[in-house]
């Protein structure tokens, strides 16, 4: 049986918090060592992660001090960087360079959306399958970020595909925007295995408000706050792998401690999570009753109301998320919230006394770079 913890590969050690290429070499390698001798063999990476340092870093750390059996490796093609099967060939083949190895064990477009896949068309998932046939890659899959909808338009035109990618916690769940609950069903309705990301949502559910905190620690209080986010995601069972991505030895003693013998949550230890949950939910910056009327006065189009609602999501987190994967989705069809021209007609058109202006101005200097 594989174990369901995945070393996830884009937030390794640094020596320098401010530089993501200045990874703590000697702190990996205790960490790796470690991941493996507590029987653990899944290890994710990208052509992207540490401005493409994560992959060099596995192939000498990784690859080149164990035996290619001992460790499973994964890593993505950078959808959003090339068209064409000769572009992505020649990326997948600085990839297995950089990895030191001949083969990876699952290989997957990186970051799917509408827009990337109506771009990209059949070209991509063509590549996967010539890369599988040539023995280059044992499994093929994507990782997602967009709707629901979506992800059950791709699944049914590409049947072949064996895995998704998705970001997965029990704050996304619900999300309008990650759509985490919906997105899973998509996939168990096609009878394929989902991989987590983002079970702890960014570090945010390891630092949780105060009473929220105290409702885990009652219940037992040795466990971590990390603990509760990956168990509740393996638990689901059309789930195959939890990515963690740890970046520190403590992490990686923590997370091993409780996935090493994995048990699924009970019923009570769900209904704790739905109370803390809950408790997380409650936190908004900005009422978004009746803005949709704020919608239909904008003389800029600029769809209000879905912009404050994920700002409503972004606010919840004190750590970093993938806010601005879903901005980038809205943009694609919508004006920028930067194109507000601040004439206060969305101030006149709801009655609760927030400057909605503000808040607009907000979210495009929290998603606009």
């Amino acid at each position: 049986m594989v174990k369901k913890l995945g070393f996830g590969c884009m937030r390794m050690p640094l020596l320098d918090s401010n530089n993501t290429e200045s990874i703590d070499k000697e702190q990996m390698a205790k960490m790796i060592d470690k991941f493996i001798e507590e029987g653990f063999t899944y290890f994710d990476t990208s052509y992207v992660y540490h401005n493409g340092l994560s992959e060099k870093i596995l192939g000498e750390l990784l690859v080149k001090r164990y035996p290619r059996d001992k460790f499973t490796i994964t890593t993505k093609l950078p959808s959003f960087m090339v068209n064409t099967k000769e572009e992505m060939k020649k990326i997948f083949d600085e990839q297995l360079e950089r990895l030191q190895t001949d083969h990876v064990d699952y290989y997957w477009l990186h970051a799917i959306n509408e827009e990337l896949y109506n771009k990209m068309g059949n070209v991509g998932f063509e590549f996967l399958q010539d890369m599988k046939k040539a023995g280059k890659t044992k499994h093929i899959g994507f990782s997602f970020h967009d709707s629901s909808e979506v992800l059950d338009r791709i699944l049914t035109e590409h049947p072949e595909v064996e895995y998704v990618q998705l970001q997965l916690n029990y704050i996304d769940w619900t999300s309008d925007f990650v759509q985490s609950g919906k997105c899973y069903e998509v996939c168990k309705k096609h009878n394929v295995q989902v991989v987590v990301m983002e079970p702890v949502k960014g570090g945010g559910l390891v630092n949780l408000p105060e009473e929220a905190e105290k409702i885990y620690k009652e219940y037992n209080k040795d466990a971590s706050n990390a603990s509760w986010a990956i168990r509740w995601a393996a638990s689901l069972d059309n789930v195959f792998m939890v990515l963690s991505g740890m970046s520190s030895i403590e992490q990686v003693n923590d997370n091993t401690s409780f996935m090493k013998d994995f048990v699924q949550m009970n019923d009570k230890e769900k209904e704790l999570v739905q109370k803390v949950a809950d408790i997380i939910n409650k936190k908004i910056c900005i009422d978004i009753k009746d803005l949709e009327k704020c919608d239909e006065v904008c003389p800029q189009n600029i769809p209000i109301s879905t912009y404050m609602k994920l700002y409503n999501e972004h606010y919840k987190m004190d750590c970093y998320t993938n806010g601005m994967v879903y901005y980038n989705n809205i943009i694609g069809k919508h004006p920028k919230a930067s194109a507000c021209i601040k004439c206060g007609k969305c101030n006149q058109a709801i009655d609760n006394k927030q400057n909605i202006m503000e808040y607009v101005e907000k979210c495009a200097k929290s998603f606009e770079f």
